[in-house]
């Protein structure tokens, strides 16, 4: 399996650790099914803007729980819809990790990474070497490596799709 690279912009640096996710779009917006009107929103109580700031494949940065509370998934789905190509941060809630790798969407853990990074930073990731590397400033850290499952989610686009690639493999070894 070979995850597709991922080299982006930093976005935006979440500072504090134990962030709930639907503050990106506001708890009380969380309801709206309309990806442009979420997108619209995402990051206003933060940055007015801040969907016009972002360019496809940028990256977020986050502490230590990111993604606490509900996996609600109307924040990260307008995040998508922006561009964002993955979240950099200390560790993550569980619920919220499974969610979004089940999704498809690269969540990596970096410990390290929010004092190393900060808004406007080229990050790259290399899968092969588990670094995640500050192309700004030179600094690397270790990444924590994704389990098989994990990683065969993220480079099949989500859990139905490695569902469905584990499913013929297996059909295909009982054929031959």
């Amino acid at each position: 399996m070979s995850l597709l690279p991922l080299r982006g912009r930093v976005a935006w640096v979440f500072e504090e650790d134990d962030y709930d996710i639907d503050l990106i779009v506001g708890v009380r917006n969380i309801k709206i099914t309309d990806l442009n009107e979420l997108a619209a929103i995402a990051m206003s109580d933060y940055l007015p803007g801040f969907a016009a700031t972002v360019q496809k494949g940028d990256l977020l940065v986050g502490g230590h729980n990111f993604g606490y509370g509900h996996p609600h998934y109307p924040a990260m789905r307008a995040m998508r819809h922006l561009g964002i190509a993955a979240v950099i941060a200390e560790s993550f809630s569980p619920g919220f990790f499974r969610g979004e790798t089940s999704m498809g969407f690269p969540l990596v853990s970096c410990p390290g990474i929010r004092t190393a990074a900060l808004r406007g930073d080229e990050l790259a990731v290399d899968w092969d070497t588990s670094v995640v590397s500050n192309l700004t400033t030179g600094r690397q850290l270790p990444l924590e490596p994704f389990s098989d499952s994990e990683r065969g989610m993220l480079d099949a686009g989500g859990l139905i799709p490695y569902l469905k690639r584990r499913t013929v493999a297996a059909a295909g070894a009982a054929v031959a």
